[in-house]
């Protein structure tokens, strides 16, 4: 029982740390607490009276609410599409896409959970070389067996370890209940209140401060409702995540194994819990001139919403074909908050970015949350292309996530990171944004961080639309706080270094000096 005490306190002590908020805005500015981009300061001081023109920006995601009251202005309409007839009145392969495409959705119903690209991968490597032996095969074959076993090796560890977190869960339920039980009985009531739960003499009895520390939790911050979003998270890593036999596609309907296939989807863009698509979206774009919610970055943009993250890991073909209709319909930008580890159809990808950056389309990635340094290899979609990753994609900005808790924190503790694979920092903690419903939250990830750099970007190029899409990057680049000789957390460590260490510019995105710069190299 000690141990579980040990875990729940754990458990408490990081979820009222996580309760301290920063202003809702504070992205938006830059104050000696927080290091935001500087935006209000450059509508104030640098935009005043200026005019812009309107560009699309591609959030290819997990879907995005086309009503939420602060986004509705705000959505891309294809007005060549009549909506609801049934028919594809531009002929572009897809029926009634008014505000973009659902990629992971079919006749009847639409992907929620699925599986991981390791489960994929594995599952397919398994049907092949399971219960074979490696002297019999061919010396092609030994190849990929060897392969085989790398990725079962860390197949069956996350296995293993997906379980136990899941176990876990069942254990601070079980806790929470008996704490409830015990309190009720000490107090001879079941209603109390905080002050008569912290009145109760422990008497030094560390099971019974657990017990009075989880009801104190739970009367401020309902406990209940994070069990079960923990229950939730694990038990759906567990029935589906790393499940081979369940398989998604079906739902579709599509030839998987057709990579060239188009059309497949239909046009259901706030398909399910579309809180990711629709935060990302806030970010870039909430309206700036209705008075409610919060302001997007960019004050004329039209989002433009592409369906192809579930609850697991995107496919390579949706993200193929998402590019695809994002720059065939005019984005200028396309976000991109989302990645995995294994990417088995890259070229694919590859091909489709490559499309996108010849098209002068800006290309915006998160780096990932993973507190990892980042290679060509460990994190997909990138920049990197040809099996030699010489060649890159030069209209790519890679970005990670920055806090607003201290100078030291300039990282945030989960951001992925690295020299070679991530272009720039912006603010990714605590970032306040639209949610289904009319709804608002705070979220973290560099999944908030990306689309900060890519309302900026629109920012620049609506003001200045003679700039290319290399043009826009470079500014955003060159344009950065320079913390390069700060010293800061490593992600996920407790050791100091270089912020230049984090990132190719050790930098953080800066709007007040973007638009200085801009309007410089306009003239």
């Amino acid at each position: 029982m000690k141990n579980i005490i040990i875990l729940v306190f754990t458990f408490i002590g990081l979820t009222v740390n996580s309760q301290e908020k920063p202003d809702k805005n504070w992205y938006h500015q830059n104050t000696e607490k927080t290091q935001g981009i500087n935006v209000d300061k450059a509508y104030n001081e640098l935009l005043k009276g200026k005019k812009s023109s309107p560009i699309i920006v591609a959030v290819i995601d997990g879907g995005v609410d086309p009503e939420h009251e602060d986004l509705k202005s705000v959505m891309w309409i294809n007005t060549d599409e009549i909506e609801n007839n049934g028919i594809d009145d531009d002929n572009n392969g897809y029926i009634d896409d008014i505000h973009g495409w659902n990629f992971i959705g079919g006749k009847t119903e639409d992907v929620g959970p699925d599986n991981l690209e390791i489960t994929r991968v594995y599952s397919k490597l398994s049907n092949k070389f399971e219960g074979k032996n490696r002297d019999d095969l061919s010396r092609k074959d030994k190849k990929e067996f060897d392969k085989y076993i790398t990725i079962k090796t860390e197949f069956d560890k996350r296995v293993k370890k997906a379980n136990e977190d899941y176990a876990q869960v069942e254990l601070y339920r079980s806790f929470y209940q008996a704490s409830k039980a015990t309190i009720s009985e000490l107090l001879g009531k079941s209603d109390y209140t905080a002050t008569e739960v912290e009145a109760i003499d422990d008497k030094g009895d560390e099971q019974l401060q657990g017990m009075k520390q989880i009801i104190l939790y739970d009367l401020e911050s309902d406990f209940t409702k994070e069990l079960q979003r923990m229950e939730d998270h694990f038990g759906n890593a567990v029935k589906y995540a790393y499940s081979t036999t369940f398989n998604t596609r079906a739902i579709v309907g599509d030839n998987y194994s057709d990579l060239s296939e188009k059309g497949y989807g239909n046009n259901h863009v706030g398909a399910l819990d579309a809180t990711h698509g629709t935060h990302v979206s806030g970010i870039i774009a909430a309206d700036r001139t209705n008075g409610i919610g919060i302001n997007g970055i960019a004050d004329n943009v039209k989002i433009m919403a592409l369906r192809v993250v579930p609850d697991g890991d995107e496919r390579d073909k949706d993200i193929a074909n998402s590019i695809y209709y994002a720059v065939d319909n005019g984005a200028k930008i396309i976000n991109m908050s989302f990645g995995k580890s294994y990417s088995p159809s890259k070229n694919a990808v590859d091909v489709a970015m490559k499309y996108a950056s010849d098209k002068n389309v800006l290309l915006i990635h998160a780096a990932g949350n993973s507190h990892k340094l980042t290679t060509p290899l460990n994190n997909y979609p990138n920049k990197f292309i040809g099996e030699k990753k010489c060649k890159k994609i030069k209209n790519w900005i890679e970005v990670g996530a920055e806090g607003w808790n201290g100078i030291d924190h300039l990282a945030t503790n989960f951001s992925n990171y690295g020299h070679i694979t991530v272009d720039i920092f912006a603010p990714g903690l605590d970032i306040y944004s639209t949610t289904p419903n009319n709804k608002y939250e705070f979220l973290n990830g560099t999944s908030m961080a990306a689309p900060v750099v890519s309302g900026l970007a629109a920012l620049i190029w609506s003001y200045y639309p003679e700039f290319n899409a290399k043009q826009i990057k470079k500014i955003i680049l060159k344009s950065g706080t320079n913390y390069k000789n700060t010293m800061v957390k490593l992600p996920g460590k407790e050791e100091n270094v270089k912020f230049g260490k984090l990132s190719k510019t050790g930098k953080v995105v800066d709007a007040y000096e973007a638009i200085k710069l801009a309007e410089k190299m306009s003239k």
